[in-house]
């Protein structure tokens, strides 16, 4: 017994209807990341040259920074010079910022166009050269809010005070809790601001990443399923469509026919099949996939390193076959070539008339996003203001010509940990070493896979700093330190020569950023441990020294550390006396890999673009109080050398 057009009209019906109410709810629930706070403006301004002897610097931000707010000034040699804070009076902005908030489902926009200043005192100008105001505070709804903002000094030398000494301070342990218990990931220095009047522009929105929080909406998944319910709602609309030209009666020219299974009207055939007297190709069916995948979490035990994850299955539709004595179904047999047009047409409409619902809302969310940092371009997490758009999806370990200071995505950045390193596993990859052990001295290839969930190694790798992937060993003793750039074969597997001269443990970091199919990246490090047998006696870590020496070179660091707070450190080369000639090394003109004690969690730095008064210059955020050997990689004559460090934090 057939089942009457109309009623199977009216199901598919009620299906898109059910589609196209669920994508909108799914669109009015989701909650974009509203930023507050904000630093409007600055006096100096960032980038400004300041030619005469200053006392304060000014940061004005969009709200009153909080009571226990922290802020910095960096001289040029990596010494403090800020000599306290205070509130100022509040004062009419540049330009008006605009900030943006989810009011019953709608955005609405908010300029603000006074600046609330906090005053930071300047004890003395010790040097000409480039001077960093460092700030970390949280704004009224919980989001932290920190950045650095830099001026060039070219005026007179000032003396200190009297009996004033540099400050070593680090931020109140309530504002890092509070910083860190929202879980976002900080927000930029808006300097410089758009203006409340000028549209943030497409590429600018395009090139700056939106970082998504718990609070922010839907994240991957749930666009995910949006697509889906976009290609849904465009299916069914296009059976509603063939089902209602079938009942007009239209003459059936030579459309495609499909046979019925035995006894059921509208059931496919095999995938691939034709129907028997009908010219042209007979309908097909897609195999419907059932999938299942399990992601094990990171893992610190070494016993574990190897293990794999994830599981899969996929299962065809199967379908009773044709029956040859069965006629046609009318209500396909009745389209038209002129009402197939019509039916993709339709599809088309619906199809479009979702997907622009998704693209409305996606941008609002850029909106809801970069317009209350009123930047441009969002600088990763970590560092301060990007000289340029930095073009990246969640960092991407993408770095053009240009891009400012910068720490990679999870290396550090704010209400997350702050050092990777320290899981075998993550985002749905596994660090599989085909060799955990090997003798003490001997050159030894180290091999190993990056595997996905589907259980197969990785083969797509983005190239980064000149290299598809980095490797990083270090004692857990934190000596024997080496940077290593493998070679991989086509199936997967990496391999490099290694040499370990000490018994003990020793911690693996792959430092890489896996391509998708789609062409998006996934910037990674996993670390694994890897064991030399035999007697052994950990080495004690030298004290905190301001220089060290590196082959024929001394190697001098200044700068303060500070937990959660983008902190310029410094490092020069000399050789006797006289600044040696750095090269370009990967890319840069050096590298900083820093390695906490205990758990080895892993920190990879990247300097400023060009060397800052004669030093390399990095951005450095540590996680926590506790003890750090930094390892600051140079070259000089084709040769590369690495200075060492142990760093203190109170």
């Amino acid at each position: 017994m057939r089942r009457h057009p109309q009623i199977a009209g009216r199901v598919v019906s009620g299906l898109l209807a059910f589609l196209l109410v669920s994508a909108v709810a799914l669109l009015a629930s989701a909650q974009p990341a509203a930023a507050h706070g904000t630093l409007a403006m600055s006096t100096p301004a960032a980038g400004a040259t300041v030619r005469e002897a200053l006392t304060s610097v000014r940061l004005f931000f969009t709200e009153k920074a909080a009571a226990n707010a922290y802020f910095t000034v960096t001289a040029p040699g990596g010494i403090r010079v800020d000599n306290g804070w205070s509130y100022g009076e509040p004062k009419p902005l540049d330009k008006p910022v605009r900030e943006y908030f989810l009011v019953n489902g709608q955005f609405e926009p908010r300029e603000y166009t006074t600046g609330f200043p906090a005053t930071v005192a300047v004890a003395h100008l010790p040097a000409k050269g480039e001077y960093s105001v460092s700030y970390l505070s949280v704004a009224s709804d919980g989001d932290p809010v920190r950045g650095t903002v830099t001026f060039r000094y070219n005026g007179p030398v000032t003396a200190a005070p009297k009996g004033w000494s540099p400050p070593s301070t680090q931020p109140d342990p309530a504002l890092l809790a509070a910083a860190e218990q929202h879980g976002s990931s900080g927000q930029a220095s808006a300097v410089p601001t758009v203006a409340a009047e000028t549209p943030i522009p497409p590429s600018a929105a395009a090139a700056a990443p939106i970082e998504s929080t718990d609070e922010s909406g839907p994240g991957a998944v749930a666009w995910v399923g949006l697509a889906v319910v976009a290609v849904a709602v465009a299916a069914a609309g296009s059976v509603v469509w063939r089902r209602r030209t079938a009942s007009t009666g239209r003459p059936a020219g030579r459309g495609r026919t499909a046979p019925a299974t035995s006894g059921r009207r509208g059931a496919g055939t095999r995938p691939g099949t034709r129907t028997p007297g009908t010219k042209g190709a007979g309908s097909r069916t897609a195999a419907a996939k059932t999938g299942g995948g399990r992601a094990v979490g990171g893992r610190t035990d070494a016993d574990r390193a190897a293990a794999t994850t994830g599981n899969g299955t996929q299962t065809s539709d199967t379908r009773p076959p044709a029956d040859p004595g069965a006629s046609p179904d009318p209500d396909l047999a009745s389209a038209t070539p002129r009402s197939r047009l019509s039916n993709t047409g339709l599809a088309l409409f619906v199809g479009a008339l979702v997907l622009a619902l998704l693209g409305g809302f996606g941008l609002a969310r850029i909106s809801g996003n970069e317009g209350p940092a009123a930047n441009t371009a969002r600088q990763p997490a970590g560092g301060p203001p990007a000289s340029g758009p930095a073009v990246s999806a969640t960092d991407g370990h993408q770095h053009p010509a240009g891009t400012g200071p910068h720490t990679h995505r999870g290396d550090s950045g704010t209400g997350e940990t702050l050092t990777t390193g320290t899981t075998v596993s993550a985002a749905g990859f596994t660090l599989q070493p085909l060799e955990r052990t090997q003798p003490a001295g001997v050159r030894a290839d180290y091999r190993f896979r990056i595997v996905g969930t589907d259980r197969q190694p990785a083969t797509r790798f983005a190239v980064v700093h000149d290299k598809p992937l980095h490797l990083i060993v270090v004692g857990r003793d934190l000596t024997g330190y080496q940077h290593l750039h493998p070679t991989m074969a086509p199936d997967g597997t990496w391999s490099v020569p290694l040499t370990l001269a000490r018994p003990g443990g020793y911690r693996v970091y792959a430092d890489f950023s896996v391509t998708s199919a789609n062409g998006s990246q996934q910037p990674l490090v996993l670390g694994v441990d890897h064991t030399v047998p035999g007697a052994h006696t950990p080495a004690a870590l030298p004290p905190p020294q301001a220089q060290a020496a590196a082959g024929p070179f001394t190697v001098s660091m200044t700068g303060t550390p500070t937990v959660g707070v983008t902190a310029p450190i410094h490092f020069q080369v000399t050789s006797a006396g006289t600044p040696a000639q750095l090269q370009r090394y990967l890319g840069a003109y050096g590298h900083l890999v820093v390695v906490r004690e205990g758990d080895l969690g892993y920190v990879h730095v990247h300097p400023e673009q060009e060397l800052v008064d004669g030093t390399v210059k990095f951005w450095l955020t540590v996680p926590s109080a506790g003890r750090y050997r930094a390892f600051f990689d140079f070259q000089v004559a084709g040769t590369v050398h690495t200075g060492e460090f142990t760093i203190d934090v109170p």
